[in-house]
């Protein structure tokens, strides 16, 4: 696979949406969980996604019960969670399996492509994708959405 416009994802709705359909924007692609300490990222999320969605700004929240069955919710409790408790509006995907043979293909191409490479670690990983799909940036649980190590990433592809 040369390209993760090549790949398709779930809403949360069940749709197949082609990740072809974010070209030209700047997309970032967190695993969440709703039981995790990380947990209050969410809410750095959605402040992110209302400073800069309207300068191009993707942000997409994949749910994931691989760490610690910290996601043990059906799709409809975790949109729940994250709207009451967080205000989110970006959108929360389908949930995913993110490590071994179940692995989802996104999941796939973006440890295989980053650096570094290797399996995710833990809820709330980051991944910042260019306009033109390549992955500008991985980023740890601990990075938080304020920081500045993130942000400034970000507003250079913006």
């Amino acid at each position: 696979m040369s390209s993760i416009y090549e790949l398709s994802v779930q809403t949360a709705d069940g749709a197949s949406r082609s990740v072809s359909e974010y070209k030209g924007k700047v997309l970032l692609i967190v695993n969440v969980a709703s039981k995790c300490g990380f947990t209050p990222q969410y809410a750095g999320l959605e402040k992110l996604n209302q400073q800069w969605k309207d300068r191009g700004l993707v942000i997409l929240g994949f749910p994931c019960n691989d760490f610690g069955g910290q996601e043990p919710g059906t799709l409809e409790e975790i949109q729940q969670f994250c709207s009451l408790n967080y205000g989110v509006t970006f959108e929360v995907m389908d949930k995913v399996a993110i490590l071994g043979e179940d692995k989802h293909p996104l999941y796939r191409y973006l440890t295989e492509h980053s650096q570094p490479q290797g399996d995710v670690k833990w809820n709330f990983e980051k991944f910042l994708i260019s306009r033109d799909g390549d992955i500008a940036g991985r980023f740890s649980s601990k990075v938080a959405p304020e920081d500045e190590e993130l942000q400034q990433a970000i507003e250079k592809l913006l």
